[in-house]
C-alpha cells in the first residue's frame, strides 16, 4: 500500500480513472459489437448507421487514451471493409 500522501493519492485517482476508462471502454466496444451484429444480420442500413455513430466515439477514445490512435485506425478499417463486402 501507498506510504505517503502523495502516493495515497495517486492511488485514489488511479482508482478512479479506471473506473472511467472501464465504462468508456465497454461503451466503445459496444458500438463496435454493433456493426458487427447489423453485418451479419445483413441489415446494410442499420450498419451504415451504426458506423456512422461508432466512427466519433472510436476518435474520442483515441483522444481521451483508451485505445491508442493505431488500434482506432486498424478497427475502422476493419469495420469499414466489412461494410463494403456487404455490397
Amino acid at each position: 500500500m501507498a506510504n505517503t500522501a502523495q502516493a495515497k493519492k495517486r492511488a485514489k485517482q488511479a482508482e478512479k480513472s479506471r473506473i472511467r476508462n472501464a465504462g468508456q471502454r465497454s461503451n466503445l466496444r459496444t458500438f463496435i459489437k454493433k456493426i458487427i451484429a447489423a453485418v451479419r444480420a445483413g441489415d446494410k442500413e442499420q450498419a451504415q448507421a451504426a458506423f456512422k455513430t461508432a466512427m466519433p466515439i472510436i476518435d474520442s477514445a483515441v483522444n481521451k487514451g483508451i485505445i491508442h490512435k493505431n488500434k482506432a485506425a486498424r478497427s475502422k478499417s476493419r469495420l469499414n471493409a466489412k461494410l463494403k463486402a456487404m455490397s
